[in-house]
């Protein structure tokens, strides 16, 4: 199953490997299973978003292992957010 969402990307396998993010976006991991999407950089200038990572550095900390940001909420929680943002 596959989401389509505008202003969202999931990373193709090629960009697993921390390659192919292109220019104005930006990588993030997200959930359990640290599935990684890469995002409009204009996203984290959205309060809803700023929240969302607020409460991940007060849960989890501000460890990023991977590189790229990592976000762990679910996937459920972090498409329903930006889903939201891009009619923004």
């Amino acid at each position: 199953m596959a989401f389509r969402i505008p202003g969202i990307r999931k990373a193709s396998l090629s960009a697993s490997k921390g390659t192919n993010v292109p220019k104005g976006y930006l990588a993030v991991y997200v959930g359990d299973k640290m599935r990684r999407f890469v995002i409009p950089v204009c996203y984290l200038n959205q309060p809803s978003f700023q929240e969302l990572l607020n409460q991940a550095e007060e849960e989890f900390g501000y460890e990023h292992p991977t590189g790229g940001l990592t976000i762990p909420c679910s996937e459920e929680e972090f498409l329903n957010l930006t889903s939201q943002l891009i009619g923004q």
